[in-house]
């Protein structure tokens, strides 16, 4: 893949075989801009975890302190007083068996879906289409509750689902461009703090392992996982 010249000169300021602590890294990371848009902030998490036990699948969730920057569409499943609850928290589109039906026939104009448990009944048929896409409501994550309203609120505040993948790695967003560095620093520690509480309690060893951050058209730079385990710590005194 061939880049252009101001992807390289960004690429030139990075001293690929070093680690950086997780402050010089988003100062760097600012440095990177290259694209005219809004550029996505980015991290791979290789984790010291075997994606086969299904104990180490870890899935969870964080409300980032400054938001993702992008607007978040949701679609709600719900009915009776939980539909108007769903509305009155901004919820982009609601409704039951028709909005079930409108998926079926192939409408995906959504970012996130949350649903009462009453609805899951309906819901569960989407799982082929939903499933696949990360999107399909789960207790877990908080998707799936009586609460829906609140349920949607965290979502358009800005609520990230993580979850492992085959190969051991966490890709998550913490971001945006036209964020501040501090702002950038503490969506970056908070979403590392909540991985970090997930961990499984038989994992021996680093749990850690690496992490990368970049801007959607940038390079990788990487974060010295033993001190940005050492600033999440700190945060949470």
């Amino acid at each position: 893949m061939q880049h252009g010249k101001r992807y390289l000169a960004v690429k030139e300021k990075i001293d690929r075989g070093k680690f950086y602590s997780p402050d010089e890294a988003i100062r760097l990371l600012k440095e990177t801009v290259t694209a005219k848009f809004d550029e996505t902030a980015e991290v791979a998490f290789r984790m010291g975890l075997d994606p086969k036990k299904n104990e180490h699948r870890i899935r969870g969730t964080v409300i980032l302190p400054h938001g993702t920057g992008k607007g978040v569409k949701v679609l709600a499943f719900a009915k009776g007083e939980a539909l108007k609850e769903a509305e009155e928290a901004g919820a982009d589109w609601v409704g039951g068996e028709d909005m079930v039906k409108k998926i079926e026939e192939g409408w995906m104009e959504f970012d996130r879906v949350v649903a009462t448990p009453d609805m899951m009944g309906a819901v569960s048929r989407l799982g082929r289409v939903l499933g696949p896409r990360g999107l399909m409501p789960s207790p877990k994550t908080g998707t799936v509750t009586k609460d829906v309203g609140q349920a949607v609120k965290e979502l358009k505040q800005g609520k990230l689902e993580f979850r492992l993948d085959e190969y051991a790695q966490l890709h998550s967003s913490f971001g945006r461009a036209s964020f501040r560095e501090e702002q950038l620093l503490e969506n970056f520690l908070a979403l590392t703090a909540a991985i970090l509480e997930e961990r499984p309690a038989d994992v021996k060893g680093r749990y850690l392992r690496r992490a990368t951050i970049s801007f959607t058209m940038g390079p990788g730079i990487k974060v010295d996982p033993d001190e940005l385990t050492r600033r999440v710590a700190e945060r949470r005194l």
